[in-house]
């Protein structure tokens, strides 16, 4: 993919252009009706997210958006960015609120709409350049990129390929992950603005046209052509696993205070899984995955946490991925771990969470934060691990995103490239209680079986707990606050796509075609500006 050229077509005369051809100016008040778009596409965003099945909607967003940016200053940009990035997150990420408060969730919200809005500025300077459409997309990866970063790690939430678990754009991710599965999906809505834009204009020459139509139909063809390529991946074996859901006795944050109670939850659905099991009622599994906390009490320390496990365990027959909160040597930390309990031995191996939750498990700057909230206590003192990302189970290599952990690129590619024939996710849901987050996690996992051509199995303390198989569609799964329990056989894979190999490349390649055009169309401002006096503000 070649740079764009810093020279682009000649100004068009009239009082709207400022360089290039001329903008689809908007009737009525131009910035109101500027803001009330940016508006409708934040929220159409939003909403094409699950628990929706309505990813489609994404590409109509960013048409909106790409009509609202188009020819701006960056410092407009920045403001439409802004507002669209307030619009989306703000009721995205309202899960947050839900054990402690507004201010949180408000604060969070605001600070990755600021970054959403730098991402605005950027795409209404690059907008001005020939192919517009595919420099604005390699933008919107760079700003997903930098908002996958900072502040703190980073917060991957809200990236659009993530929005994404069905639908003609999914395949995508087997080809480059979720960056260029999220840049196909801009793509279709800036080349559809462009083409709006384009037919709309006084005097247009059809041939102009052309462009953006081509762009459009190339991206939206991408997914089914990858789909219809990609031969059938030939399982290297099969395996029957279990997910078990043993459900919390309340919601919110207060659960962790009946730590035993949840421990006891999925000790008995277990026991409850061996008897259908001898029954004949349900398939001997071959292994048994645990959620998250489902046993906060160490059992490394805790004989009657160990007795209880151990109890499961043989009386399921098989190995349990167990989650467990372990306390470390100093007494003063804690680590997020994922315990293999063999039946009749106890622990035989362990992966610790290699990237822990910054304002949950572990709290920045806490004396800090401890001025604004008295919430600011309940954050954990939780400390990474550095493992493989794979534990041995029943002969299988079991590739292990905790909760938080799915969404960040890295992990479970290298689980994959560490021999990770199935992947799990063990996950606790229960803090945000009826809320849409754990769809949108759910989402994600789907997301990274379809990246990396591997089942996955989710196992939530309260829900949603699901199976799903490589190509991202979902097997069985629970509901919410109810105990459950799934046991299905599905497919082990060691090959790796394309997108596993590449790995992190093809985010940081778009992010830096992304800066580049950033560059060169900076520079083509500036030239701008030296050549003829400054356009009128917008």
């Amino acid at each position: 993919m070649a740079a764009p050229a810093v020279t682009g077509p000649p100004p068009e005369s009239g009082p709207d252009s400022e360089s290039g051809p001329r903008r689809l100016r908007l009737p009525g008040l131009p910035v109101g009706l500027r803001l009330v778009a940016a508006v409708a596409a934040g929220l159409l965003l939003y909403l094409s997210f699950p628990p929706r099945a309505a990813w489609w909607l994404a590409p109509v967003a960013f048409a909106m958006l790409g009509a609202t940016l188009y020819g701006r200053r960056a410092r407009a940009g920045f403001g439409y960015g802004f507002v669209f990035g307030l619009a989306f997150y703000v009721p995205l990420i309202a899960w947050t609120s839900s054990y402690v408060g507004a201010l949180p969730w408000l604060a969070l919200s605001t600070t990755e709409a600021v970054l959403t809005a730098v991402g605005g500025a950027a795409i209404a300077l690059v907008s001005r350049l020939p192919g517009a459409p595919v420099w604005a997309a390699c933008v919107w990866v760079g700003s997903e990129t930098l908002r996958s970063v900072v502040p703190f790690g980073g917060f991957p939430w809200g990236r659009v390929g993530f929005g994404q678990p069905e639908g003609i754009f999914a395949p995508v991710a087997a080809l480059g992950g979720v960056p260029l599965l999220s840049f196909v999906v801009v793509l279709v809505g800036f080349a559809l603005a462009e083409l709006l834009r384009r037919v709309a204009a006084p005097g247009r020459r059809w041939a102009l046209v052309t462009l953006p139509v081509v762009l459009a139909v190339l991206a939206v063809a991408v997914g089914p052509a990858v789909a219809a390529l990609r031969a059938p991946a030939a399982d290297a074996s099969t395996i029957t696993v279990a997910a078990v859901q043993g459900n919390v006795p309340q919601l919110g944050l207060d659960f962790n205070a009946q730590r035993r109670a949840v421990l006891d939850n999925h000790v008995d659905r277990t026991l409850e899984l061996a008897s259908e099991v001898a029954a004949g009622r349900l398939a001997r599994p071959q292994l048994v995955i645990w959620p998250e906390n489902s046993s906060d009490i160490d059992p490394l320390r805790n004989p009657d946490a160990r007795v209880r496990i151990n109890q499961a365990a043989d009386a399921v027959g098989v190995p349990i991925l167990v989650g467990a909160v372990l306390v470390r040597p100093d007494r003063q930390t804690t680590t997020n771990t994922s315990l293999v309990w063999a039946p009749g031995v106890g622990p035989v191996e362990g992966n610790d969470k290699r990237r822990v939750q910054p304002f949950g498990e572990y709290l920045p700057w806490r004396s800090f934060f401890r001025l604004f909230s008295p919430d600011a206590d309940r954050a954990g003192y939780f400390v990474p691990g550095d493992g493989p990302g794979v534990v041995q189970m029943a002969g299988t290599t079991v590739g292990i995103g905790i909760c938080w952990e799915v969404a960040f690129d890295d992990l479970l590619a290298d689980s994959v490239h560490n021999g990770a024939e199935l992947l799990a996710v063990p996950t606790n849901n229960a803090t945000f209680g009826l809320t849409e987050m754990t769809y949108q996690q759910l989402a994600m996992s789907q997301v990274r079986a379809i990246e990396h051509d591997r089942a996955v199995v989710v196992a939530a303390t309260s829900g949603v707990s699901a199976i799903v198989r490589p190509d991202g569609t979902i097997i069985t799964r629970s509901e919410q606050f109810t105990p459950a329990i799934l046991v299905e056989q599905v497919a082990l894979r060691n090959t790796e796509t394309l997108a596993t190999r590449l790995g992190s490349v093809p985010g940081w390649l778009l992010s830096a075609l992304g800066t580049l055009s950033l560059v060169v169309a900076a520079a083509t401002a500036r030239r701008r500006r030296r050549d003829r006096p400054r356009d009128a503000a917008d």
